[in-house]
């Protein structure tokens, strides 16, 4: 395990922050350090404001520049064992191992799946994210145009991205629509996370009964919105949630249980769970064609017996 390159971290200040400290801007948005911690990052010149030094007491104003200038660290370990499915001067289809986070985020940088393919390519952006612990195929834009026009599609709802999860069991039949709406909730580490809330957006996931297999019951999720998190969620919120999710409960609450080995909660990013990214359609942003890609199924669900209900 080496040391990666340290980053940059860039905050425009929004007008509901206007009159803040910097202190208070990131112990109270960023909880994943404490208060303490961003005070001796601060009198240490590792944030800076409108690129000067500042205190932890300077108030801020809106539209100013806040940077935090992360020194090197060791990262957590991942797999970088991803494939390209297609090469095509618009996009990349690439499929992603369980484990391997699409963008940096929660200790990670060099090792997600944006900067080893930026090595290569450069001006890549994708076009929808896998959570890190999902395996399966994903879509990154090559070009502007590319990603403008494969970006309308997956809001327009032309793009079709079907899922393949495993649950313990499964009481809703050979087929569920779920509508639980989706938004942010208090999270004692990360201030809010995602899930089913009466207050959140729009979201829907087809649920599809595909059989059982000795470790639970496998379904196929095509989902035509694409919230954080949503078949996590969904499929929590019916009462069946993800076959090791660690975070997602019956019934759409969160698991708040202090881990007592090393002292944190869980959160999104925590992996365990089974889900794959399965089959992606879209149309090619230049010709049209109906293109579509799917990945190999991982290990979990090779003994699956499509349609046994015994």
């Amino acid at each position: 395990m080496t040391l990666n390159r340290g980053w940059v971290y860039r905050d425009i200040v929004r007008p509901e922050y206007g009159g803040w400290s910097v202190l208070d801007y990131y112990s109270q948005l960023y909880r994943h350090s404490s208060r303490e911690v961003w005070g001796d990052r601060i009198t240490q010149g590792q944030i800076r404001l409108n690129d000067h030094p500042t205190t932890p007491h300077t108030r801020l104003k809106p539209g100013q520049i806040l940077t935090y200038h992360r020194p090197p660290w060791v990262e957590p370990p991942a797999p970088l064992n991803f494939t390209l499915l297609a090469t095509d001067p618009d996009f990349l289809v690439v499929v992603k191992p369980s484990g391997l986070p699409v963008l940096p985020g929660a200790g990670f940088l060099e090792q997600t799946l944006w900067f080893q393919l930026q090595q290569q390519y450069p001006d890549i952006a994708p076009i929808h994210r896998l959570g890190r612990g999902t395996s399966g195929v994903i879509l990154w834009a090559r070009t502007p145009q590319g990603r403008q026009i494969l970006s309308r599609q997956l809001r327009q709802g032309e793009m079709v991205k079907e899922y393949r999860a495993l649950v313990p069991d499964w009481t809703h039949g050979d087929s569920l629509t779920i509508t639980h709406p989706i938004g942010k909730i208090p999270h004692p580490t990360l201030g809010t996370v995602y899930a089913a809330t009466t207050e959140g957006m729009r979201a829907e996931s087809r649920v599809q009964y595909l059989g059982k297999q000795e470790t639970g019951v496998l379904l196929g999720v095509i989902i035509p919105t694409g919230r954080p998190h949503q078949i996590r969620i969904h499929l929590a919120a019916v009462g069946h949630p993800l076959l090791g999710d660690p975070l997602y409960q019956p019934g759409g609450g969160l698991n708040l249980t202090l881990n007592p080995e090393t002292a944190t909660y869980a959160v999104p990013g925590d992996g365990g769970y089974y889900l794959h990214a399965h089959r992606l359609s879209f149309f090619h942003p230049q010709t049209g064609e109906h293109l579509t890609y799917e990945a190999p199924p991982p290990a979990w669900i090779s003994e699956l017996r499509v349609g046994n209900r015994e």
